[in-house]
């Protein structure tokens, strides 16, 4: 087993840290690392095209990826496995003799993500050992080939030319057997115990249905191709890949409908993975996973009533002031998101408005943003629409990046399948989350860092990309000051950070505390963090994704923690503070505490 400390660093990154990261001569460590971690990445990306298109780097000797899809199998999820264990020796048996500090730091963020990778690889089950949405369920609402192809094909896949559209062919090619390769595990999982609740179950089938029930002509995908094709002359193939959908992908998804139907009589309603194989280790897994800490789930729960207290208490005494004073906070949040005057319409062209303003609030906050940063990246974001198709199962909001060529800017996109899930005093906080100063300001930065090796650049932890994100509201709020003469935007702000604490206390309780899924969505709506429909999504959302929904809170605090410690310090400055914390992208909480303190 790798021991933590010798591998976290023990140089500064503190205030007086360079923008653009201090300048070090290479060792041969240094270059021996790089080699190995450089070619652990090229195998992802080679085995994941997925992600080589996510990248750009489906181009040139990886062209051929962009007619495939990643192998959803179970020979290579055991494949995957033997690599996880491999790895995380081949770190243990490093000689790290001669590392300059940014050799350290690699080492560091490679061990954490070895650490946990081999342990997910210790559960026989699920999708435990690679990035992307951990947890014990293959296929549920929210992620499935059926869930996640067709999205990624109508905005990520590339048609510029014949060769293009001819791989968008290909891939659709390989989506009905990757349909079946997860059909197979679903059934495997099911002998051994692991079948998602009830719930879980009649939400997939009823997404699953409703992919095969949609003329395959009118599918996002399909029209996204023939749009494009037509633009460049060619012809007749959102005919052909129509076709290919009606014969070999639909017949797929009628094999997965059935085996989850097959399943659906015998599936129990409890939520929490405390009833699974080695349940509560898996739970302790993910909150590592998704904290990069070694927080227990007591800890947490009490860190989450500890902020759901203090956050009520500061919306309450805002509530009073604008003279709502009758009933809990949580009863005058309800009365507030159900105010008329705080809903778009919820119409095509409701929704339409709703995504104009928000590119507009994006626009007017970029001039603000170099008071704050000394870095700013090169690449705009979007405010999109998450696709019709998928908004049932697809959480509220969140950041597609841009690919590290910056060809395509970044996307932010929201759920407007009810818009009265986002009454206008919310909106705001969630656009600085998802946008600038949040997520785009820093996945963005850090995909243009070209100091980092590819591999950190394309790469993140999701404690500290959401934790940056929800500081980032913080920072619009109370640096930027952007709520001066709007309470209820301060509301919306408080709100939002009240939502997160919640989050820590219903995620440990249905996986640890084993709470019911009525108790957690009980709990999420008498604090007012979010109306029943939502918090309904939520609560289904974190029954599949154990640990998740804490990584942003925790994320959090560790940031504003560090800040404040540093402005304890003489000569803090803000800007060079935030850039410290930036300029080494996206690393696990331990090795950024271990980075700013030192």
């Amino acid at each position: 087993m790798i021991d933590r400390r010798r591998l976290l660093l023990t140089a500064a990154a503190g205030a007086g840290l360079a923008a653009a990261g201090p300048v070090f001569a290479r060792s041969e460590a240094d270059d021996r690392l790089d080699a190995m971690l450089s070619r652990w990445f090229d195998e992802d990306v080679d085995n994941s095209p997925e992600t080589a298109t996510n990248l750009g780097l489906d181009r040139g000797a990886r062209a051929h990826l962009s007619s495939k899809l990643t192998d959803r199998s179970e020979a290579a999820w055991r494949t995957d496995r033997a690599t996880a264990d491999a790895r995380l020796q081949s770190l243990a048996d490093f000689d790290q003799t001669g590392l300059t500090r940014p050799g350290t730091i690699n080492l560091a963020v490679a061990a954490f993500r070895a650490q946990t990778a081999s342990t997910g690889a210790s559960f026989d089950y699920g999708a435990a050992v690679g990035g992307g949405r951990m947890g014990p369920y293959l296929v549920n609402q929210m992620t499935g080939s059926y869930f996640t192809v067709p999205d990624f094909m109508d905005t990520q896949h590339r048609v510029e030319d014949r060769d293009g559209a001819e791989a968008f062919l290909a891939r659709l090619s390989a989506f009905g057997p990757n349909l079946d390769a997860e059909t197979g595990r679903i059934v495997r999982d099911a002998g051994k115990g692991v079948v998602p609740p009830d719930f879980v179950i009649d939400l997939t089938l009823g997404q699953l249905k409703a992919v095969r029930g949609q003329p395959a002509a009118d599918m996002a995908m399909i029209r996204t191709l023939e749009r494009k094709a037509t633009a460049l002359g060619l012809t007749g193939y959102g005919d052909r890949a129509a076709a290919l959908v009606e014969a070999e992908v639909k017949p797929a998804l009628d094999r997965q409908i059935a085996a989850f139907e097959r399943l659906r009589p015998d599936a129990v309603h409890d939520a929490g993975v405390w009833r699974l194989p080695d349940g509560e280790r898996f739970y302790a897994h993910g909150l590592k996973y998704w904290t990069t800490t070694n927080m227990t789930p007591d800890e947490v729960h009490a860190v989450g009533l500890e902020q759901v207290a203090s956050i009520s208490a500061e919306i309450d005494t805002i509530l009073k002031a604008q003279g709502m004073t009758e009933g809990t906070v949580g009863q005058r949040i309800d009365a507030l998101n159900k105010d008329p005057a705080q809903l778009w319409p919820n119409t095509e062209e409701g929704k339409a408005a709703l995504i104009e303003s928000l590119n507009r609030q994006v626009a007017a906050l970029d001039p603000l943003l170099p008071r704050l940063f000394g870095r700013l990246p090169r690449s705009r974001v979007e405010v999109r629409r998450v696709p019709p198709a998928i908004e049932a199962g697809a959480p509220g909001g969140y950041y597609q990046g841009p690919p590290l060529d910056g060809s395509r800017p970044g996307a932010y996109y929201i759920n407007l399948r009810d818009t009265a899930n986002w009454p206008k005093f919310a909106l705001p906080t969630l656009t600085y989350h998802e946008a600038s100063p949040g997520h785009h300001l820093q996945v963005a930065l850090q995909r243009e860092t070209e100091t980092l090796p590819a591999w950190r650049r394309a790469n993140g932890f999701s404690a500290y990309n959401e934790g940056w994100a929800l500081y980032a509201e913080a920072v619009a709020a109370d640096d930027l000051d952007v709520y001066a003469d709007d309470p209820l935007g301060r509301v919306g702000f408080l709100m939002s950070y009240l939502f997160r604490a919640v989050r820590l206390v219903v995620d440990t309780g249905l996986h640890h505390k084993r709470w019911s899924r009525e108790q957690a969505v009980d709990y999420m709506v008498a604090s007012g963090a979010k109306p029943v429909g939502a918090a309904n999504s939520e609560i289904n959302r974190y029954s599949v994704m154990p640990g998740q929904a804490c990584a942003y809170k925790i994320g959090h605090t560790v940031i504003a923690r560090l800040r404040a410690e540093a402005e304890a310090r003489p000569g803090f400055n803000l800007r060079r503070f935030h850039d410290a914390v930036l300029v080494n992208g996206s690393t696990p909480l331990s090795v950024l505490e271990d980075l700013m303190r030192s």
